[in-house]
């Protein structure tokens, strides 16, 4: 296989075990996909991998006992490659699993992994992820239950995470209300960063 074809393959799992030691809670190995700089954007957590997976680990073990959860579900792929530096978009889904106005409640967001890669001593690793959030729903888990939410907190979050934004930031998260969804200016923003990242740039721009 060419060398192209390796250094794609080698992405993919880093993504898929991205999910698969994030959603286990296998920390150590989850540490071993991100470089020493690695930077995670999300609704809820803006900050260095360090501090991502010690929150994540955190909420993993106090939410695992009350039977609430993040989980991620992943689609195809597109890779673009640069020599040493690469942007992948990965389709994928984020579930979450927590009580909103004392209703336990399953969120479905859809949208896209962002991420901005480099290989670093013949190692592959995440530089920053960013996520586009392209649609999502609410659902009660116990289907007989109803709820009712604050139509004006809702509109505070864009159209692709409302629902998950409503969820996170009544659990007391600081959410962020400006990040990419399907399309618009802060895609257009996020793709350009990508550009400069493929081009040799720096990758500061796109964390904020």
């Amino acid at each position: 296989m060419t060398e192209t074809v390796l250094d794609k393959l080698a992405i993919r799992e880093l993504i898929e075990n991205w999910a698969i030691w994030r959603d286990s809670g296998d920390w150590d190995r989850f540490r071993t996909v991100w470089h020493d700089d690695g930077y995670m954007m999300a609704t809820w957590f803006q900050g260095s991998a360090s501090e991502f997976i010690a929150v994540t680990k955190d909420g993993f073990e106090r939410g695992g006992k009350n039977g609430y959860s993040i989980m991620h579900f992943l689609g195809g792929t597109s890779i673009d490659l640069a020599g040493h530096r690469a942007l992948a978009q990965t389709k994928m889904t984020i579930s979450q699993r927590a009580p909103v106005h004392d209703v336990v409640v399953d969120v479905l967001c859809t949208g896209r992994f962002y991420d901005f890669l480099e290989k670093r001593d013949s190692k592959w690793g995440l530089v920053l992820r960013r996520v586009c959030y392209e649609k999502d729903r609410m659902d009660p888990v116990d289907p007989t239950a109803e709820i009712t939410l604050d139509p004006e907190k809702l509109k505070q979050f864009p159209p692709g995470y409302k629902h998950l934004g409503y969820l996170q930031a009544g659990l007391g998260f600081p959410v962020k209300t400006n990040l990419p969804g399907l399309f618009g200016p802060a895609n257009d923003e996020l793709y350009g960063y990508g550009k400069t990242w493929l081009a040799g740039g720096s990758v500061e721009g796109a964390r904020k």
